[in-house]
């Protein structure tokens, strides 16, 4: 058993990991970590994956459906799992997930830095803008795990998304943001790692070259997942393709809490 952060990337797309994150190729290379090829489920849109990934079901089942879908998740989740289990949530993202699982409409005031233990997401740091630096994100994050060693806590940098949609995804800009999360990664990692947690990277999903995404091509399904556990025992690149409904039975598997019914992939 190990406590969890998910890094999900908004945007991230497998080949530009694969070429542009350096030190989280060096953990496969070197088999401290394992890494997959997800193919992602549809639409690649930002909110109905943000649901798939914490419930474990399609977008046909959890029903939101669209980034326009307003409302708080209805089904089983990571977050709600976490908590009902007495363990500790955060997280550090955009304002879709506090309405997915604290409240629906985000009060940007109220909302935007909440400590409260009957909520799902227990320690929020959520933000509005669609620009907000990676580098405020992970400060935010690794603060939070300072103060209150949440079991489970998603980190959810958004400059990927930002970047690839201003300039595309075949551009120097976005290749340079997968280095500077890279980079990022690498600067907290040795206390996260000393501190008992399991480092799970993803993307929600890709982007295409003209900036866009929510379709079916590779561009904007791919996206990678790479496992580093505390002991820094890994499989390398395993060559195989799983999906993002294997992320949320996989979460609640390390942190010992019972999986849901509803989520039917087997955990990684």
């Amino acid at each position: 058993m190990s406590k969890v952060i998910l890094i999900m990337s908004d945007a991230l797309r497998y080949d530009v990991a694969r070429s542009h994150m350096g030190f989280l190729g060096h953990l496969v290379e070197t088999k401290q970590a394992t890494l997959y090829k997800i193919v992602g489920e549809l639409p690649s849109m930002s909110r109905p994956m943000y649901e798939t990934i914490h419930t474990g079901i399609p977008t046909s089942e959890h029903g939101i459906i669209a980034n326009t879908i307003l409302r708080r998740s209805t089904k089983p989740n990571v977050f709600q799992s976490v908590v009902e289990a007495g363990k500790v949530t955060a997280a550090v993202a955009y304002y879709w997930v506090s309405e997915l699982y604290n409240h629906a409409p985000f009060e940007w005031i109220n909302d935007k830095e909440v400590d409260d233990e009957k909520l799902l997401v227990q320690h929020g740091r959520f933000h509005r803008t669609d620009d907000y630096p990676d580098e405020e994100s992970f400060a935010s994050a690794a603060l939070l795990i300072r103060k209150f060693s949440p079991d489970y806590l998603l980190l959810h940098p958004v400059m990927m998304d930002y970047t690839g949609e201003t300039y595309g995804s075949d551009s120097v800009q976005y290749r340079k943001q997968a280095i500077k999360q890279d980079v990022l990664l690498g600067t907290v990692f040795t206390e996260w790692k000393e501190r008992g947690y399991t480092i799970m990277v993803t993307g929600d999903h890709g982007i295409n070259s003209d900036g866009h995404h929510g379709g079916t091509t590779p561009e904007q399904r791919e996206v990678p997942l790479v496992i580093i556990t505390p002991d820094g025992q890994g499989k390398g690149d395993t060559g195989e393709t799983v999906s993002h409904l294997n992320i949320a039975p996989s979460i609640l598997k390390r942190l010992d809490v019972a999986i849901p019914s509803s989520m039917k992939m087997m955990p990684l």
